[in-house]
């Protein structure tokens, strides 16, 4: 049976309808400029990267103009080890974690003994015990709260973090749903290894955070979206595509320092190729079709990317505006992008009349696997 987008209100028999109530965002104390970074960068990989005066070209042409670390830049300029990584993971982590969250509840209208179940997204750090669990005891979380540790989804995180945390919401009506997804990316940055790749996630990469408040039933509104409160979010049912031969697209290398980013060329062309037919099989199974979505939008991974997606749609060029704004301004953070993606584009349209009753958005997000995630969003005017 072909899952249905949207569930209508709860009753016996019937899935229940899942509501966004809040979506926060985070960012590190530690705002990079991109020039500066270049400026670094060109100094660290001179005489170790061939070919460098080309590749450095993709600070440039990266679409980023600011990012935010975990770290001050001078941290990044020793050797670290795992340990002083996993260290830095667990503090700036938590406290990303911690704020987010927070900011999530408060918007939400609820407290951390109202949450039923944490999902917790990351690709960047590992800790045991996990994040939620290191800030129980700040957020207020009850002793049965339902924890779902999520590793290894990378950039797709958010996204697939978001469909997850809905379907557990959908199957015990009254539940709310908390997802975060922290990511220090940062924290991959290597001296040690004088690769392509690692240049150009040092010019792609950056770290920040995002939380959701996703609510089952009736009588949860959503917001403050914008500053103001809005009609019900509804999170339809997100989909998932994973093509085979594709592990060695993007993901990681481990070794006894840390994280070796895997991160291939053919990523745009893949995507300008492969994606869009995917996305129209999403929808079939959504019964929507094109004419049907207000706005697509998706995980900005670099411009490069967004141009793909952009010719594979046969977009106008520069179409994907919030993308871009969400690139030029915090980077490529990972799994959160994406929902500092969805979070701009409410807050832009908040209060706004729309042409049609109901708006639907679609979001989307790619990652190692490699793997695309959707999810539909439907906006009540």
């Amino acid at each position: 049976m072909k899952p249905v987008p949207f569930a209508e209100p709860h009753a016996p028999g019937e899935a229940a309808s899942v509501t966004l109530r809040a979506l926060a965002t985070d960012v590190p104390d530690n705002p990079v400029d991109q020039d500066e970074t270049a400026r670094i960068a060109q100094s660290l990989f001179a005489d170790t990267v061939p070919d460098l005066d080309r590749l450095m070209t993709v600070f440039g042409n990266s679409g980023i103009v600011k990012r935010h670390m975990a770290m001050p830049t001078e941290w990044y300029l020793q050797q670290r080890d795992w340990a002083e990584r996993t260290d830095t993971f667990l503090d700036v982590g938590k406290r990303l974690f911690l704020r987010a969250a927070k900011q999530a509840l408060d918007d939400a209208g609820l407290t951390g003994a109202d949450i039923d179940c944490v999902v917790t997204v990351t690709s960047t750090g590992i800790v045991t015990p996990s994040l939620e669990a290191l800030a129980a005891g700040e957020l207020g979380l009850r002793s049965d709260v339902l924890r779902v540790p999520v590793f290894g989804l990378g950039c797709a995180g958010g996204v697939k973090g978001l469909t997850i945390a809905s379907d557990l919401a959908r199957a015990v009506p009254g539940r709310n749903i908390l997802l975060v997804a922290v990511e220090l990316c940062s924290l991959a940055f290597r001296l040690d290894k004088a690769t392509k790749a690692n240049v150009v996630a040092t010019a792609l990469f950056a770290d920040g955070a995002a939380a959701a408040v996703v609510s089952s039933g009736s009588g949860a509104h959503a917001g403050p979206f914008g500053g103001q409160r809005m009609e019900p979010v509804r999170l339809g049912v997100g989909q998932q595509h994973t093509w085979p031969d594709t592990l060695g697209i993007m993901g990681w290398n481990i070794d006894p320092t840390g994280f070796e980013v895997v991160f291939d060329r053919a990523i745009p062309p893949f995507a300008r190729r492969h994606l869009k037919p995917v996305i129209d099989g999403f929808f079939d199974n959504w019964h929507l079709d094109q004419s049907d979505v207000a706005r697509m939008l998706f995980h900005p991974g670099g411009e490069k990317v967004l141009q793909a997606i952009e010719g594979a749609y046969g977009l106008p060029k520069r179409t994907l505006d919030i993308e871009r704004d969400i690139l030029r301004a915090y980077g490529n953070m990972s799994s959160p992008t994406a929902l500092f993606v969805l979070k701009s584009y409410l807050d832009a349209n908040a209060g706004n009349a729309t042409q049609v009753e109901r708006e639907i958005l679609v979001l989307t997000a790619l990652g190692p696997g490699f793997t695309a995630a959707s999810i539909p969003l439907q906006v009540t005017s």
